[in-house]
């Protein structure tokens, strides 16, 4: 038996998986289970035999948001682990990030499932920026999904503050895509995985990185990033392998 809120799994290819496994309280963003998750991304982050990462959930839940017991207790204040920092520990990850929403993913669930690299969920889940109802906003949540949506959907999904399904998750660029059943789910995983590991882990941080700065850069500024960042990347030892193995039709060393 375990207290764990977080259970974590490292395969032989290099996929660690991360499990929010706190059922009872719905996989909120307590601060119990946050600690966990941050010791998780410490492990994700600078782990070298990790390749790429899965975040997923038992039960029918992948997450409600935040701990409104612990926010109604200190009077709104976020405690000493900010779940904000998970969202961006995220986007600054030099990993990829998989999200397999096998649950329902609302208010700061729907944000963790937008936060993550390529996201795939059930199409019977739901989302939703529930915030309104409550009395607040979804002020971090804008933060994380107002440069992925279109103005007007991210308007009405806000102020409306009603559920959506998987499928028009996708369409709102919330999430990648949905699928109608588990194995469908755990079917459309493992293909975005096989694609993954065949990727350089230094390419990958390096395309990661260009998300956190092109896109805030004017165009001459981002031509000119881009073609240094080019530059380097093509001289790197990595590309030397990869480009190697490619003119010799061989798997590159870090193809398993």
């Amino acid at each position: 038996m375990t207290d764990a809120r977080v259970v974590t799994e490292l395969d032989e290819r290099g996929v660690f998986t991360i499990t929010l496994d706190d059922g009872e309280k719905r996989n909120v963003l307590s601060q119990a289970l946050t600690a966990e998750l941050v010791s998780a991304m410490d492990r994700a982050d600078n782990d070298p035999e990790v390749r790429v990462v899965v975040l997923t959930n038992s039960g029918p839940i992948f997450c409600a948001g935040a701990d409104l017991d612990e926010r109604r207790a200190s009077g709104g204040q976020p405690g000493p682990i900010d779940s904000l920092a998970l969202f961006g520990r995220i986007q600054r990850s030099p990993k990829p990030w998989v999200g397999r929403i096998g649950g329902h993913a609302v208010a700061g669930g729907t944000g963790l499932a937008a936060a993550l690299d390529i996201s795939v969920s059930l199409t019977n889940v739901k989302f939703g920026f529930t915030e309104v109802r409550l009395g607040i906003a979804p002020a971090i949540m804008s933060a994380i999904c107002l440069p992925k949506m279109r103005r007007g959907d991210a308007k009405a999904t806000f102020l409306r503050g009603a559920l959506f399904d998987g499928a028009e998750a996708a369409r709102l660029g919330l999430i990648t895509t949905s699928v109608d059943s588990t194995e469908s789910l755990d079917a459309e995983v493992d293909a975005v995985l096989a694609d993954l590991l065949l990727g350089g882990p230094e390419a990958f941080a390096a395309t990661k990185q260009l998300f956190e700065t092109v896109p805030y850069m004017g165009a001459d500024e981002a031509l000119a990033f881009a073609s240094v960042r080019s530059a380097e990347l093509f001289g790197s030892d990595e590309a030397t392998e990869g480009i190697a193995a490619y003119l010799e039709k061989r798997p590159p060393y870090w193809v398993k």
